[in-house]
């Protein structure tokens, strides 16, 4: 039976993430900076969402581990500027890589880390959050045109996981890298 306890402290909360390596990463922390000032930003994409686990977080790293040697690495294309319609969630798509990343989501959230999401699992690179809901349509308008002038690569390499924990405030720390690698199939 998985962790479903939404009451949890953020500080124990979990995640497990592919942080996007520069320039675009680079790109998109001054970007995030940009649209809410203040703000910790690591260029990532996440596999897992934030969630309280039901071990503690050594064993929950090995699971994590034994499960990566089941997958090899591949490439994620970035896609176009959105917003989340309910949590209004500015963010970037994913134009390639989508069914790759829904696949570790599914392989990735079962023991220690299973948990039942408030919403469907939607790969995606935030960009801003937790703003005025005043300013959502000059924040995305601003996130658009910037990304449409970035004239570098759109594409990164997801061959590492990192096994993440919110410490305070939502302050992150890296706990673990996983390394995904490739198993011959049959």
């Amino acid at each position: 039976m998985g962790c479903n306890n939404g009451g949890e402290s953020p500080a124990q909360q979990f995640a497990l993430v592919s942080y996007i390596p520069d320039p675009l990463g680079d790109f998109l922390d001054r970007l995030r900076l940009e649209l809410v000032p203040g703000c910790s930003p690591h260029a990532h994409v996440t596999v897992l969402p934030p969630r309280p686990i039901c071990a503690d977080e050594g064993r929950a790293a090995e699971e994590l581990a034994e499960l990566a040697e089941n997958f090899s690495g591949f490439d994620v294309e970035l896609g176009r500027v959105e917003i989340f319609p309910v949590s209004k969630v500015v963010y970037i798509g994913i134009a390639r890589g989508e069914r790759e990343l829904r696949e570790l989501y599914r392989a990735f959230n079962k023991g220690a880390m299973l948990y039942h999401e408030p919403f469907p699992y939607h790969p995606h690179v935030t960009l801003a959050q937790n703003f005025p809901l005043e300013s959502l349509e000059k924040l995305a308008e601003t996130a658009s045109r910037e990304w449409e002038d970035y004239r570098h690569s759109r594409s990164f390499p997801v061959h590492t996981l990192d096994f993440v924990k919110n410490t305070c405030g939502n302050s992150w720390a890296d706990l673990a890298n996983i390394q995904l690698r490739a198993v011959p199939v049959g």
